[in-house]
């Protein structure tokens, strides 16, 4: 019996890729083919991890296709379905993947766009099958239908009624900081009208003391619902209370209390507003500097406090490069060290597509070659 495998068009998937950051004038658009034929690119002194070819790209800019079916599957895998040889290698590869950069091969590193685009090319995205979530009316939950949180790790709302499982379903994952951190992060869509009673049920439930938004409300289209009040709303039991509004030049900066059943906390909002539609911002500054911001306001949290969210529009994108900037930023000040292709590949194993784009892996090279520097530099002084 022959499997169907669902494939979708660049046209059907113009709206998921919300971060397709090319900037040449036609830009080549990756097929996705995640086959089960080997394929080797790089010498080992490049990749750690043998590359299995799961994704190549090929020189097209009207075709992009994700085949998502399991070789030989005759039925919809669930929960506790095994993996096939695909996924398994799949899997293999993002717990294995590394390749630690010294300060001198990191900044080699980030000038070499070829191989940072075979390093690229060779890490499985580790997209979620959509017939994981067979549920009717799921459809609202989503701004993107193929743009599905991994279920193993994916954040589930308290609920009066359990066996609801549109009342417990968020768009959203839990994500490991550095050092392995468990839950440090969410990694989530921008609310639409939809979901913004979920988005504010789950701050509140994760005790959550910082929020980091990374689109536009448009771009051509809408990113993100306007999730927050000029005042005082209340969503689902919860109000909030804008106390100060603080515009920098690139971000900026609402304080909110929460109020619910009598509890009060405080609520950091960022809001970067200088990454462009359609590329990767001109610079690399701003993004580090609203990553040391909100590495500080995270020190000051207090101790109970849960995971920092972190949306764009999709939630893979630019939330990708963010929190990938900020674990690796930790771990060059710790180790001296920077193993970008380790990050991207364990972010990807708890949400699938992090870092969705090669221009995007090759930013955030730039920026921790930049960053790298400025420490450096004050090490010297």
């Amino acid at each position: 019996m022959e499997c169907r495998q669902p494939s979708f068009t660049l046209s059907e998937w113009t709206d998921a890729q919300e971060d397709l950051l090319d900037t040449d004038a036609a830009p080549q658009t990756p097929v996705f083919e995640m086959g089960t034929d080997t394929k080797t690119e790089g010498d080992a002194a490049t990749l750690t991890v043998t590359a299995v070819g799961l994704q190549e790209r090929r020189g097209s800019n009207v075709s992009l296709t994700l085949d998502m079916c399991t070789p030989g599957c005759t039925e919809p895998y669930g929960y506790g379905a095994q993996l096939s040889p695909r996924d398994q290698s799949a899997q293999e590869y993002l717990r294995q993947g590394t390749h630690v950069l010294t300060p001198i091969m990191l900044h080699t590193r980030a000038m070499d766009d070829q191989s940072l685009q075979s390093e690229f090319y060779e890490t499985p995205m580790n997209f979620v099958d959509p017939k994981e979530y067979n549920y009717p009316g799921l459809v609202r939950k989503n701004r993107y239908k193929t743009i599905l949180p991994n279920t193993h790790s994916r954040v589930i709302l308290k609920s009066h009624d359990e066996e609801d499982f549109l009342s417990t379903y968020i768009n959203a994952n839990y994500l490991k900081g550095y050092g392995d951190e468990d839950r440090a992060y969410i990694a989530t869509q921008g609310p639409t009208v939809n979901t913004m009673g979920d988005f504010w049920r789950m701050v509140w439930q994760e005790r959550s003391p910082i929020i980091v938004m990374i689109t536009n409300l448009e771009e051509k289209n809408e990113k993100c619902a306007e999730y927050w009040p000029e005042d005082t709303v209340t969503h689902e039991g919860i109000e909030i209370t804008v106390v100060t509004v603080t515009q920098e030049d690139d971000y900026s900066l609402r304080v909110f209390t929460l109020n619910c059943d009598g509890e009060e906390r405080s609520l950091h909002h960022y809001w970067y507003t200088s990454w462009p539609d359609q590329k990767t911002p001109d610079k690399a500054p701003p993004l580090l500097e609203l990553v040391q911001q909100v590495e500080r306001a995270r020190d000051e949290a207090p101790p109970l406090a849960g995971p920092t969210v972190v949306h764009c529009s999709a939630g893979i994108g630019r939330t990708g490069c963010f929190i990938a900037t900020s674990i690796l930023c930790k771990q060059l000040r710790t180790e001296g060290v920077a193993d970008i292709l380790r990050t991207m590949c364990q972010l990807r194993l708890d949400r699938g597509g992090m870092i969705q784009t090669c221009e995007q892996y090759q930013f955030v090279h730039h920026v921790l070659s930049l960053y790298e520097k400025q420490i450096s530099h004050t090490a010297e002084e």
